[in-house]
């Protein structure tokens, strides 16, 4: 390939790059097109993917079932993570991990009724 067209692949790229960073984080959770890994940032400014697994609103609040791409410690590779949407006023939204066990526990139970609900439907169509 030559110069010009890996120099303008790379504008391309930087420009969606950009344009993905300027979006709010709901809005990124709650597009159903958007298959890219979701890209957080961790305290130590290390960027993490995850794999978007569900938004499940609970308790007046929104949460983000995540499946780390990249390896984290003490998570195995089949885990997921809850997080919550921190919103406060004059600040862009951000994902922030669920520390209370009882309140994850909540969403993943509520994510699996709506699997089996899913599930139920299919089964009434066949």
């Amino acid at each position: 390939m030559d110069k010009k067209k890996i120099q303008k692949i790379e504008e391309v790229s930087d420009r969606v790059e950009e344009e993905v960073a300027n979006m709010d984080i709901v809005d990124i959770l709650l597009d159903e097109d958007n298959k890219d890994p979701i890209v957080l940032v961790d305290g130590n400014g290390k960027r993490l993917s995850f794999e978007q697994i569900a938004v499940i609103p609970h308790n007046d609040k929104l949460y983000a079932i995540l499946k780390p791409i990249d390896h984290i410690d003490n998570v195995e590779d089949d885990e997921a993570i809850v997080f919550y949407v921190q919103e406060e006023e004059g600040k862009e939204p951000v994902l922030m991990v669920e520390t209370d066990e009882k309140v994850a526990i909540d969403v993943f139970e509520e994510y699996y009724d709506l699997l089996d609900e899913a599930e139920g439907k299919k089964k009434k169509k066949k």
